[in-house]
Parts: structure tokens; C-alpha cells; sequence
């Protein structure tokens, strides 16, 4: 955590929580928000606006982070009684590379970039299962978006097993602009979807980008149409979706045995 004061508000647990880490506290705030850490929230606390807290505010808007404004009551039970001063911020527990890292390092092992779009996996257990499924396949990187999704919490971490540790995660601002990005670089997007082709018989070989949607909305209608093709994985019972990580497991394997 860098060189911050542990009297300025060092990470604590969250009370009745998961180790999440936060910092607390307005010096420790400002100064992570300025050394580009990995930071999934800001709480603020309701009616503090005053002094440095506005200051605050602009960072976390500048560095498009999301803030929610609690009651100090709530904030005193995430932050364990400590002195926050109005203001904490949960940070990642891994830090995230740029989509250019993860083409860079499919480029450095020689391979067809094969990368995992999640479109609103809010869910941190999805989200730690599909990083730990993308570790086994060799998928290259994953991409989430800023808002609308899960982020690399401890949690999510935890259920990954130690896949947190190995797979590139990028969170961008704009997952339709991504995926425009993605195809001028070669790559084919492939969307999951319930009106695509049987996932068995569209093409996930070569340079690839599948996108999974989060749980009961699936991908939204700007990313679906930005896809190249759609597929979908036959439904025979009478529930007609499967959990997003058991999803992306299914279809993450099928490109891998079709690029085997």
C-alpha cells in the first residue's frame, strides 16, 4: 500500500466481511487516489462536502471512480470504527494491465490472441470462477467494465484459487468501444447469446474476443450489436439460462478444443 501513514488510515476488515481492503481516512484517500492503484469504490459519507472532501470528490470523478454516499453509521461499520474521516475507499486486491498489455502478451507467446469479455458480471464468485476457468484455457486477458461489474476484490481472489495472481484483467470505461478496438486489431468478437448459432458449430479458433453477459440480463443490446456473430449453448430443461461462470466455462473450453 505504498507509503501510507497506518495513523492516516491503514486497510482494514470490513466488519462481519470478507477481508476487504479498504483505506480510510482523508490524507490516506487523496493519496491513493493519486498513485494509480487499482481502486473499485469510494464511500462518502452523506452531507460531507466541506474542505478537502470536495477535493476528494473531483479526484474520484477525474479518475472515473464510483463513489456512493452512505450514512456514517454504515461507514463506521465498514471501516471498524476507525478514523475515516467522512471518506474510505475499497481498492483491488491485484492491480489491472490496459487492453494493450493483454494483446502484447499474446503477441510475446506467439499465439492468436484469445481474450474473455465480461459485460456486467457483478457477481464477485462468477467473477472469480471465470478468472480461474480463463487461467486453465490460456485466455490472454480479461476485460470488464468500470461500472456494472465485480472487480478484483478479495473475495473474487479467493474463489479464483490463485488465478487472480496469473490472469491480465483490464477494466475499461466503454466495453462497445472495446470490442471497435478489438476487431481493428484483428480480432473476431463472439457473443453468447440465447438467438445466436449452437456454440459447437461457429468458428472460435484464430484471434477471438467472447463475450459473456452478466447474471439474468446477458449482454446488453449495444454489445450485442457490436459483436461479429452470436452463439448460444442449447438449453433442454426448463430453466433457459446457466449461471454466467458455468456459461463462460462451457464456451471458453469449446474454443479451446476447437484451437487445440
Amino acid at each position: 500500500m505504498g507509503d501510507w501513514k497506518k495513523n492516516d488510515g491503514l486497510e482494514r476488515e470490513n466488519a462481519g466481511q470478507e477481508q476487504e481492503r479498504l483505506v480510510m481516512g482523508r490524507n490516506a484517500v487523496r493519496e491513493a487516489l493519486k498513485s494509480g492503484h487499482s481502486i473499485e469504490r469510494m464511500y462518502a459519507a452523506e452531507g460531507v462536502k466541506e474542505g478537502s472532501m470536495g477535493e476528494l470528490l473531483r479526484l474520484a470523478r477525474d479518475h472515473h471512480i464510483r463513489v456512493e454516499t452512505v450514512d456514517r453509521a454504515r461507514l463506521d461499520l465498514l471501516t471498524d470504527h476507525g478514523v475515516h474521516q467522512g471518506v474510505a475507499l475499497r481498492v483491488s486486491a491485484a492491480d489491472y494491465v490496459t487492453v494493450e498489455d493483454i494483446l502484447a502478451y499474446a503477441k510475446q507467446r506467439g499465439e492468436a490472441p484469445f481474450v474473455a469479455v465480461l459485460d456486467g458480471v457483478e457477481d464477485p464468485h462468477n467473477l472469480g470462477s471465470i478468472l480461474r476457468t480463463a487461467e486453465c484455457c490460456g485466455v490472454h486477458g480479461v476485460i470488464i467494465p468500470k461500472r456494472r461489474s465485480a472487480g478484483l476484490t478479495s473475495t473474487v481472489s479467493k474463489v479464483a484459487s490463485g488465478a487472480a495472481e496469473y490472469v491480465k484483467v483490464a477494466r475499461v470505461a466503454n466495453i462497445a468501444q472495446t470490442l471497435e478496438q478489438l476487431k481493428k486489431e484483428g480480432l473476431w468478437v463472439a457473443g453468447a447469446h440465447m438467438e445466436g448459432e449452437a456454440y459447437t458449430k461457429v468458428d472460435l479458433t484464430g484471434p477471438l474476443a467472447l463475450v459473456v453477459g452478466g447474471e439474468g440480463a446477458g449482454i446488453s443490446r449495444i454489445v450485442r450489436e457490436k459483436c461479429d456473430f452470436l452463439c448460444r449453448i442449447p438449453m433442454k430443461g426448463k430453466i433457459d439460462s446457466l449461471n454466467a461462470s458455468v456459461a463462460a466455462a462451457v464456451l471458453l473450453y469449446e474454443a479451446v478444443r476447437q484451437r487445440s
